[in-house]
């Protein structure tokens, strides 16, 4: 079996089972609309196991090899947006609040009490996006098809191919297909007309991947990367994964965010990487 299809049977085999300040800022009362952008940060439980060739690295290269899995919420003065929804659907957590394990992937805590516990349901989410169709951050995207899913061309066009194929589960974010959407044309869109919080399109991870800058008053900007990168080492060897889409689109997506990032001094957070998330303030508590 390849590498490659290996990591898509772990994945796709744990999906199938399943089907501020620096410190942080306490939540407010209600979830009336914030004076300016600030970010959620939900945790979606970790990925344990993977082995380190599948992205072109050795064991002993890597400070930490397992990762988190994350979603976030930006809250807008004009609206919401919601970036990524878990690998585990809600629907597979007991009452018990045992924790979930199936396949790499474990959890603790389902998405949508968190996003309670901050004042929303998912109908009050304004825009959705999915930083990429990989099963392990569309598990609870079906929740979202209220709100006006954002999507490059290409992505949607292999979501709902005939026989899409890789790490990826149809089920999940199947409500998607008569959601609200807002299709670009790997371009960058602008979510609320201000500059303030923006999709910036990166292909080559898969068809239409695509990473969320937010201009936050205290914090700066910050990238929310997806999987862009799944290791930092990632940025300082330039090593791609093995199972990327199209490993040349991803060298350019990269160096444009890089220079992004070097141009507005910003902070990325790759999706995955346990060192960066560590250091985040967690819902209920925000970052602005």
């Amino acid at each position: 079996m390849t590498t490659k299809r290996w990591l898509a049977v772990a994945l796709a085999a744990a999906a199938l089972a399943v089907s501020c300040s620096d410190a942080g800022n306490s939540p407010p009362a209600s979830a009336s609309a914030s004076a300016s952008p600030r970010i959620y940060v939900f945790e979606n439980g970790t990925i344990s196991g993977l082995d380190p060739a599948l992205f072109n690295f050795k064991r002993e290269e890597l400070k930490q090899v397992d990762f988190v899995n994350m979603a976030y919420l930006v809250v807008h003065p004009r609206g919401t947006l919601m970036v990524d929804s878990g690998g585990m659907p809600d629907s597979v957590f007991k009452a018990d609040g045992a924790p979930v394990v199936e396949g790499v992937m474990t959890a603790t805590k389902p998405l949508l009490p968190q996003l309670k516990a901050v004042g929303y349901e998912p109908s009050d989410i304004t825009y959705f996006v999915l930083s990429h169709y990989h099963s392990d951050h569309t598990g609870n995207a079906n929740a979202f098809a209220n709100a006006t899913w954002i999507v490059q061309k290409l992505e949607r066009d292999y979501m709902f191919g005939e026989k899409p194929e890789g790490i990826i589960q149809p089920a999940t974010y199947d409500a998607l297909r008569n959601a609200k959407t807002k299709i670009l044309d790997n371009e960058d869109f602008d979510v609320f007309g201000d500059g303030s919080v923006v999709v910036m399109s990166t292909p080559g991870h898969t068809p239409g991947h695509q990473v969320v800058a937010v201009k936050l008053k205290n914090r700066g900007t910050v990238v929310l990367a997806g999987d862009l990168y799944h290791y930092p080492e990632e940025r300082t060897t330039g090593r791609i994964p093995t199972f990327e889409f199209a490993p040349e689109q991803s060298k350019v997506s990269r160096a444009r965010i890089e220079k992004f990032v070097q141009d507005n001094n910003a902070e990325l957070w790759i999706e995955h990487d346990a060192a960066t998330h560590a250091a985040l303030p967690k819902s209920p508590a925000y970052i602005d």
